[in-house]
């Protein structure tokens, strides 16, 4: 018996101004990934490829460890987006070879009257076929299980990145203003020139 589940959630959030626009602070995808996920349980496979070890997650009597391969790139005008491209259940071995995730999200800056947000959403969605086990499980329990469960994973990634990305940037622009300063300053130093 194979059941669908899914859950979508969207995000906006206010960026602080800092001296270098956020735009140019997405353009580095590993950023983000630590900022949506605990970097212990993060490996870099390639530039913008991730292996993300989830936390084990409680469904019905079972227990499991999803891990997830994503692909994290940066367009041109600053947009983060990023896409599941494979999975694997540890735990139970019968619902790893039934299974599948895909999540799929965008992070977008917009600006207007001269304040930026980031505007985004992450949709994710499961297919598995249930265990033997759960089959006398009514299906109602089962889907609002499943659906629940795939939400709450939603929510804590948003506030995951609201939390963890805006003081992520607000450290990147001020060190990337120190090294511009600094710069500068050695530029126009007598003593640097002479040396």
């Amino acid at each position: 018996m194979y059941r669908r589940f899914f859950a979508s959630l969207p995000v906006a959030i206010p960026v602080p101004e800092q001296p270098v626009p956020i735009q140019h602070y997405l353009r580095q995808p590993q950023r983000l990934v630590k900022a949506l996920v605990d970097p212990t349980r993060t490996e870099q496979l390639s530039q913008d490829c991730f292996r993300l070890k989830m936390r084990p997650l409680n469904f019905l009597m079972l227990s499991v460890q999803p891990i997830v391969d994503m692909r994290v790139w940066a367009e041109p005008n600053g947009t983060i987006r990023l896409r599941s491209n494979r999975c694997e259940i540890r735990g139970i071995e019968y619902i790893n070879q039934r299974f599948s995730l895909n999540l799929a999200g965008k992070l977008e800056p917009r600006t207007a009257n001269g304040k930026t947000i980031l505007y985004g959403r992450a949709d994710l969605e499961v297919k598995v076929e249930i265990p033997p086990a759960l089959w006398l499980t009514p299906q109602p329990i089962i889907d609002g299980t499943g659906n629940t469960l795939l939400n709450s994973v939603l929510h804590t990634i948003k506030q995951r990145l609201t939390k963890h990305l805006i003081a992520d940037y607000r450290a990147w622009a001020g060190d990337e203003q120190n090294q511009k300063t600094t710069s500068a300053t050695l530029q126009l130093s007598p003593n640097a020139q002479s040396s």
